[in-house]
């Protein structure tokens, strides 16, 4: 018999759930923080199954576990653990991790207001905003985000034909704006949008193989976004479903940048405009363009940023006992 024991941080950003592991990590091989996120899956996959999945955790749960950085230009390491798997990014963590070490005085940043995180999908910096004690909100630069495939086809057996682009964020995106067969998010229950996304994503690797241009080990898109208007003063709304599971309560950060690189190739944001998200809940991210880049492949790409506020909601420790029936956990 082995247990394992996690210490964690529990809180939420924009109502969705974060849970940072703090201790009991793995060591992991690897040069980059992308190699080790293929370690990750490879031989410790059962810790992310076992702390985010039920008995310890449920199908909405999101969170991030510190690791060492692989570079010396960065304040920590990070992965990101989703009941949908290891992913590459995740944006309402990375506003959640942020506040959670810097209001637990566990990193201390190189520079004063900005940590720089090492994540499987490149570098992210993220500013800080303090009142006291407390963080009052984290803006984060992320990676290169684009347009992979505009005006992709798909016959939905339960929609009908429907057209969409694939934006990248962190991660791919299917962008489901309102269309004949497709008026609004907010004509489906949340559980209607899951199937509809489950499906989806299903049949996507029939019509196109979604692979990062730049870093082949990114590739797939487990993740769906079903777009309508907005209800809070904000400039549209979504909600993103991260298959086979979460449907997200926040507008997504990663999910925010996708779409803020979309509207930045139809001319629809400029650097400087603020793109207010919206979400399921009525929660918001604001989204911004700090600037366009190339890719390595000559891609175009933006550099956006997303702004949010996150909170504890208490600490946990986790056990994970090799002898008990469901130590690495179950969804239903």
């Amino acid at each position: 018999m082995t247990r394992y024991t996690f210490d964690c941080i529990e809180g939420h950003t924009a109502g969705m759930p974060v849970r940072l592991v703090i201790s009991g990590q793995p060591d992991l091989v690897g040069e980059t923080q992308s190699d080790r996120r293929v370690d990750f899956i490879a031989r410790h996959d059962w810790i992310r199954t076992g702390l985010m999945c039920e008995p310890r955790g449920h199908e909405m749960m999101s969170g991030a576990m510190l690791v060492p950085s692989t570079r010396a230009d960065c304040d920590t390491g990070v992965l990101y653990l989703e009941t949908s798997g290891c992913i590459p990014m995740c944006g309402h963590a990375t506003i959640g991790l942020v506040t959670f070490v810097i209001e637990q005085g566990i990193v201390t940043p190189a520079t004063a207001g900005i940590v720089r995180l090492d994540t499987p999908a490149g570098v992210v910096e993220a500013h800080y905003e303090k009142q006291g004690d407390k963080v009052a909100g984290v803006r984060f630069s992320n990676v290169p985000s684009f347009v992979l495939a505009k005006g992709v086809e798909l016959n939905h057996p339960d929609l009908g034909p429907i057209v969409f682009d694939i934006a990248y964020g962190g991660n791919f995106y299917p962008i489901i704006e309102s269309q004949p067969n497709f008026r609004d998010c907010a004509d489906y229950a949340p559980e209607e949008l899951r199937r509809l996304a489950q499906v989806l994503v299903k049949l996507l690797p029939e019509v196109i193989d979604v692979v990062h241009p730049d870093n082949p080990q990114i590739r797939g898109a487990h993740h769906t976004m079903w777009c309508g208007a907005a209800q809070n003063g904000g400039e549209a709304r979504a909600v993103v479903i991260a298959t086979p599971k979460i449907i997200d309560r926040s507008p997504c950060g990663t999910g925010t940048s996708a779409r803020v690189a979309l509207r930045a190739s139809r001319g629809d944001q400029k650097i400087g405009d603020v793109f207010v998200h919206e979400s399921l809940i009525g929660s918001s991210f604001k989204g911004r363009v700090e600037r366009h880049v190339t890719l390595n492949s000559g891609l175009e790409a933006v550099i956006p940023s997303v702004e949010g506020s996150a909170y504890i909601t208490g600490l946990s420790t986790h056990y994970i006992d090799d002898s008990e029936p469901y130590a690495k956990g179950y969804l239903t």
